[in-house]
């Protein structure tokens, strides 16, 4: 049974992740791609930032169908009132912020809230909860995104280097 600290504990960690490899991309231009067709490494981390702070958004405002029509325009709603950031430090500021803003928020809502279910953007049915999860899982997908871009510029994730520590001892 998955509980709701657990995600939104784990979560967390994923995003102070995301943040760190933010700060930790600092001395690269944020437009860096490895190839055309791409998301730059500032447009994948405030992508994250925006798909984290808008799906939860519409979950908190009670919204159940995400598959109509207006979603975008909905969500664009919801993204427009993030605060703009210029640079690494100003962006994983707003994404530490953010995380600790939406777990609070959602750590409040009963139980009962998180076992209705919603309609997602592909028509699926799912809970709240497993709702929850895909937004944690759609940013795990693009923080390891982040982390070949810093491989590729010579940076070593910060998941590798608290493992290369505890191993050290």
């Amino acid at each position: 049974m998955v509980r709701l600290d657990s995600i939104l504990n784990s979560w967390k960690t994923a995003r102070e992740d995301t943040a760190q490899a933010v700060e930790d991309f600092a001395a690269h231009p944020l437009d860096y791609k490895p190839c055309d067709g791409m998301m730059n490494f500032g447009e994948t981390a405030r992508h994250i930032l925006e798909a984290g702070h808008g799906l939860t958004g519409l979950m908190l405002d009670g919204e159940e169908d995400l598959s109509t029509p207006q979603f975008r325009e909905s969500i664009g709603k919801l993204v427009a009132k993030l605060p703009k950031t210029e640079g690494a430090g100003a962006l994983a500021e707003e994404l530490r912020r953010d995380i600790q803003l939406r777990s609070a928020e959602l750590a409040a809502k009963p139980a009962e809230f998180f076992a209705g279910e919603i309609t997602r953007m592909d028509g699926q049915r799912v809970t709240r909860l497993e709702m929850l999860q895909l937004v944690k899982e759609h940013e795990l997908t693009h923080r390891q995104q982040l982390f070949m871009y810093l491989r590729l510029n010579g940076v070593v994730p910060p998941t590798t280097r608290r493992r290369q520590a505890k191993a050290k001892g």
